[in-house]
């Protein structure tokens, strides 16, 4: 199988290395890409992390996406369009932006205490946040579009934990296949041989049906 894994705008490519190194081990072609960025050529399953999820409804319009498995992900909703934050998140934001409008590194939005256990260790962070951009508020009441029918594509959801319970109850609302492995937003970083396993085995599931 060909992946395109497309890390959250939020940070880069160090959250799907891990992963994308045990896919390629195992035979598969596995690129990491920036959602607002990414190319391919040929067919290909994205497998969307966090806020990546509102950008992969589109993306199937321009891309040959196969199947699209969302990975603690934000789902986009019906459309025409969906913002990139709920109105709390904003507001929250709104008191993290400098003078000029531009926000911290998505790390600095949280408390040390929220932070804890959320990387496997001090190196992974320091990879991670090295790569996190500084992004202006305006980026988060801005919309993505979101093309008619998205969800009826071959699609399935792969959940840590329960932080997204809302959008994994959506995902059986839709009929697709769902698992959820016990972990916090990050457990890609905590467990890439687990993470990457499950990702082949319901992308093989959405291919049996197609």
């Amino acid at each position: 199988m060909r992946f395109l894994l497309l890390h959250s705008p939020l940070v880069g490519p160090a959250t799907w290395r891990p992963v994308g190194e045990r896919l390629r081990a195992a035979g598969h072609d596995a690129e990491v890409a920036d959602p607002r960025r990414a190319t391919a050529s040929g067919s290909v399953v994205l497998v969307a992390h966090s806020n990546a999820g509102l950008y992969a409804p589109a993306m199937g319009e321009r891309l040959e996406v196969v199947a699209t498995v969302y990975v603690d992900a934000a789902l986009a909703g019906e459309g025409p369009d969906t913002p990139l934050a709920p109105p709390a998140l904003v507001d929250h934001l709104r008191g993290l932006a400098d003078p000029d409008g531009v926000l911290p590194p998505w790390s600095r939005w949280w408390s040390p205490e929220d932070l804890l256990g959320l990387f496997p260790d001090d190196a992974t962070r320091a990879a991670v946040e090295r790569e996190q951009p500084r992004l202006p508020l305006a980026y988060f009441t801005t919309r993505v579009p979101v093309p008619a029918g998205w969800a009826a594509r071959p699609s399935a959801y792969l959940a840590f934990g329960d932080t997204y319970a809302d959008e994994v109850a959506e995902a059986h609302g839709h009929g697709w296949p769902v698992e959820v492995l016990a972990g916090r937003h990050l457990h890609q970083l905590h467990d890439p041989d687990g993470v990457a396993a499950a990702v082949v085995h319901l992308a093989a599931l959405l291919a049996a049906d197609s």
